[in-house]
C-alpha cells in the first residue's frame, strides 16, 4: 500500500515556526506531517503546497519565495529520505531509490500576479500544480468563499487573464487546481481545458453543503476527464458542522463521502487531498501516520484491496504520468 496526498500546508506551518523561533524540521516535527511518519506510514509521494493568505501578506509573490526557500533547504537537508519531482519519471526514479517524492503546488494564484512570466519562474522552481483561488478573488478569478460557506458563487468565474494562463499551465504541465475556486469558475476550467485538471482537497457537496465541496455534477466532469477529487480531512467539509457542537472528525464520515464521490463519478475520480497542517485537526485522522487507518475504514466500507490502492495513491500517479512534462 503506497499513500499519495494531493495537498499539505505544512511549509507555510514550517515557516511560521522559524519566523517564531521555533524548531522547524520537515524530517520530524509536532505538526500533522513529517518525512519519519510519512516514510513509516508507506508514503510515496507529498504535494508541498506554497500557500498565501493575501490578507495577511499582501505581498504574495514574496511571501511564496520565503516558503520556497524552506521548502529547498528542507529537501536538500533530508534528501535520503525525500526528493523533488520535475517529471513523473523522477517520481519512479525516486521510488527506485527508496525516496518519497515531493511535489511542489501554489495555494493561491495571486502569487503569479497575472504573469507568465512569474508561470514560468515557478515552474522552472518545480511547482507542477496551481490552486486558482485561495478565499480572495484574484488576476485568475473568483473564490467559492460566501459569509454563510454555504452559498456558491455561480455567476463570476474565470478572468481573461485566468483563461490565458489556465491554458499556459496546461502547455508547462502543470495541473490546474480547483479546489477553493467558484462554482462559475468550474466550468469555465472544464470548457478551457483539454487536460485532465483536479480538485486537490474537496469533497462531496450532497454529502456536505459546504461550497468549497463538489456537486454531483462537477464530480462526473472531473471523472469524464480523467481528473479527481482528493479526499479532505476537514472536519467541517466532511459533516456539516452544528453550532455550538464539536465537530471532531470520523472516518466513517470520510468513507461517506468516498462512497458518494466513487458513486457518483467512478472508482478513478478519487484520491487523498488531506489538507494537513491547513485544517485544526481531525480526531481520528490526527496526522500522516493514522491514514493506514483510513485505508482499513475503507476496506470495512466495501472497497475492494483495488479500490482502496486507486484511492491512496494509484489515481493520483495516473493524472501526474498523464499531465506532468
Amino acid at each position: 500500500m503506497y499513500i499519495a496526498d494531493m495537498h499539505c500546508d505544512t511549509i507555510y506551518e514550517l515557516l511560521l515556526k522559524e519566523e517564531r523561533g521555533e524548531p522547524a524540521q520537515l524530517r520530524e516535527n509536532d505538526l500533522h506531517i513529517d518525512l519519519r511518519r510519512m516514510k513509516e506510514a508507506g508514503y510515496i509521494l507529498q504535494n508541498f503546497a506554497l500557500f498565501v493568505n493575501r490578507e495577511k501578506w499582501p505581498h504574495a509573490t514574496k511571501r511564496a519565495e520565503e516558503m520556497l526557500a524552506l521548502y529547498e533547504r528542507e529537501i536538500k537537508k533530508n534528501t535520503d529520505l525525500i526528493a523533488p519531482v520535475f517529471c513523473f519519471g523522477d517520481i519512479e526514479l525516486n521510488q527506485a531509490a527508496g525516496k518519497m517524492s515531493a511535489v511542489l503546488a501554489l495555494e493561491e494564484g495571486g502569487i503569479l500576479q497575472g504573469s507568465r512570466e512569474l508561470l514560468e519562474h515557478f515552474f522552472e522552481k518545480g511547482v507542477r500544480m496551481i490552486t486558482l483561488t485561495w478565499n480572495y478573488p484574484n488576476e485568475i478569478g473568483y473564490p467559492n468563499m460566501s459569509k454563510d460557506l454555504f452559498t456558491p458563487d455561480v455567476e463570476h468565474g474565470l478572468t481573461d487573464t485566468g483563461r490565458e494562463l489556465v491554458e499556459a499551465m496546461e502547455r508547462l504541465g502543470v495541473i490546474v487546481d480547483v479546489s477553493h475556486l467558484s462554482d462559475a469558475g468550474f466550468y469555465d476550467v472544464a470548457e478551457c481545458t483539454g487536460k485532465p485538471f483536479v480538485a486537490s482537497h474537496s469533497n462531496a457537496r450532497s454529502v456536505c453543503g459546504a461550497v468549497r465541496n463538489l456537486t454531483d455534477s462537477m464530480i462526473r466532469i472531473l471523472g469524464e476527464r480523467g481528473g479527481l477529487t482528493g479526499l479532505n480531512f476537514c472536519p467541517d467539509f466532511l459533516t456539516t458542522p452544528v453550532i455550538g457542537k464539536e465537530n471532531p472528525g470520523t472516518l466513517e464520515a470520510a468513507v461517506n463521502h468516498a462512497r458518494h464521490i466513487t458513486d457518483v463519478g467512478g472508482i478513478d475520480v478519487l484520491g487523498l487531498g488531506s489538507d494537513f497542517d491547513g485544517i485544526g485537526g481531525h480526531r481520528e485522522l490526527p496526522g500522516a501516520q493514522t491514514v493506514p487507518l483510513l485505508a482499513e475504514a475503507l476496506g470495512k466500507g466495501g472497497f475492494k484491496a483495488s479500490e482502496i490502492d486507486k484511492i491512496l495513491s494509484g489515481n493520483v500517479l495516473r493524472v501526474y504520468r498523464e499531465v506532468f512534462s
